[in-house]
């Protein structure tokens, strides 16, 4: 029979000891965002994502989320993510012992719920992702308690989108004709709408007409 080495022996009862005892400590949100949340009432042009750790498995190994590459932050034992971002492609990440992620189609107006399921690893813990129904999804929030994120949702575009810029209109230095040939060209290549046209060329007829 072969023996193990006792290199191996110690750190993995070190990891099995930290895996079983403690509990990992996290900054919470306060407890009215933690009620609110919990009314599960997402806003009509916004998708509504939870992402919770109902289980006190493996409670004192905090573990890191992210959301299209940012991160959220890290759970604890019965905690949760709460997030508001705009309808698109989403990857959620599980950073432990190994990565465990999971792509998402985000629609407006609508809850979503993934768990993040803890598992035994080699030297510390691992988990898997897994998107969950409505029913598991709400009783697995209603378990955890909302942990404060590092990223307001706010800060969360459309995926592949920047904030919109507002069109700026022709240079004021130009010559009247040089700024309406102007605004024709960018309203040729769409720089500029129909509606933003008309009334960038009826402010500019206004202020030569004075």
């Amino acid at each position: 029979m072969k023996m193990i080495p006792r290199l191996l022996i110690v750190p993995a009862i070190a990891g099995f000891v930290l895996f079983f005892s403690g509990c990992a400590s996290v900054p919470m949100a306060t407890t009215d965002k933690d009620a609110k949340s919990k009314e599960f009432q997402p806003l009509p042009d916004r998708a509504s994502l939870y992402i919770y750790r109902n289980e006190n498995f493996g409670a004192a190994i905090p573990m890191t989320v992210s959301v299209n590459k940012r991160t959220l932050g890290q759970t604890a034992a019965k905690t949760y993510f709460h997030v508001t971002v705009p309808p698109g492609r989403y990857t959620v990440e599980s950073i432990t012992e190994n990565v465990s992620s999971v792509n998402l189609s985000l629609d407006a107006g609508k809850n979503y719920f993934v768990w993040q399921e803890v598992k035994m690893g080699m030297w510390s813990a691992r988990s898997a992702l897994q998107l969950v129904d409505d029913a598991k999804g709400r009783a697995g929030v209603l378990q955890s308690k909302q942990i404060a994120s590092t990223i307001p949702d706010s800060e969360f575009n459309a995926p592949g989108t920047s904030a919109p810029v507002a069109p700026v209109p022709p240079s004021a230095t130009k010559s009247f004709a040089e700024q309406l040939q102007e605004l024709d060209t960018m309203k040729a290549n769409k720089t500029i709408t129909e509606d933003e046209y008309q009334k960038m060329r009826a402010g500019l007829v206004e202020k030569y007409q004075k």
